[in-house]
């Protein structure tokens, strides 16, 4: 499975993702794989490297760009991580999002009308955004998103644009988690329903923040498989079917 490093322009910028395709000639769909707030590291990559083995082509744009080229790591320090995620606004995602996805759209290996986004933590957050704002998504997952209910920067903030929504949500959160916190995933997955969006919203027992994540403390395997197959039938379902 072939994986290399790409340059994608954002406005003149240049943001680098991680791309990772099935081996052969043939299009596919693809998959935007969204960091969490240490960057595109070992770990998003190892995610992005499974997509190929289900026949997706992966994508994990850096989202912070604008900070410099990639040097973050999964074990650095919490306050520089969380001033990069400060230093973001929701404008600057969505263009960065929109930029992966006309890359996406422009390759011969990628079949342009299926492409889905997944993320994780702060990904999952952008992933929410991205689905009120980038109308090309065909599928969303949300990995316990934080913050959905705050915006980054002026404008609304992503639970407030749920009503721009028009890709299937699929949301998977810890029972111990405060960011989202269970009220928080309730009052997301009420407006959903509300609105009438097309949605499933998971919860794990015994889970906090970050329990997909085989490099982290809060790592819980058994959770992380369940919903990485809650995932993948997700894509498969909206993306292949």
């Amino acid at each position: 499975m072939p994986q290399k490093w790409v340059d994608i322009d954002v406005g003149g910028q240049t943001m680098e993702a991680y791309l990772a395709q099935p081996e052969g000639s043939d299009s596919h769909p693809a998959v935007v794989v969204i960091q969490e707030i240490w960057g595109v590291n070992s770990h998003i990559q190892f995610l992005t490297d499974r997509f190929p083995a289900q026949g997706y082509v992966g994508l994990a744009p850096a989202m912070f760009h604008r900070e410099g080229r990639m040097t973050m790591g999964l074990h650095e320090e919490m306050d520089p991580a969380l001033a990069r995620m400060g230093n973001c606004t929701d404008a600057g995602i969505v263009a960065d999002v929109q930029a992966a996805v006309n890359y996406l759209k422009a390759q011969p290996f990628v079949q342009s009308d299926r492409i889905g986004i997944v993320g994780f933590c702060f990904g999952g957050r952008v992933s929410y955004l991205a689905a009120c704002n980038v109308s090309d998504l065909k599928a969303t997952v949300v990995y316990y998103g934080g913050r959905i209910l705050g915006a980054l920067g002026d404008g609304p903030s992503p639970f407030e644009q749920t009503s721009k929504i028009t890709s299937p949500v699929l949301g998977l959160f810890g029972e111990e988690d405060q960011n989202p916190s269970p009220e928080d995933v309730a009052k997301i997955d009420a407006e959903l329903t509300r609105l009438g969006k097309d949605h499933e919203f998971h919860t794990y027992p015994g889970c906090g923040h970050g329990f997909n994540c085989n490099a982290r403390s809060s790592y819980r395997p058994e959770s992380a498989r369940d919903a990485w197959a809650k995932a993948m039938a997700w894509f498969d379902k909206y993306l292949k079917g």
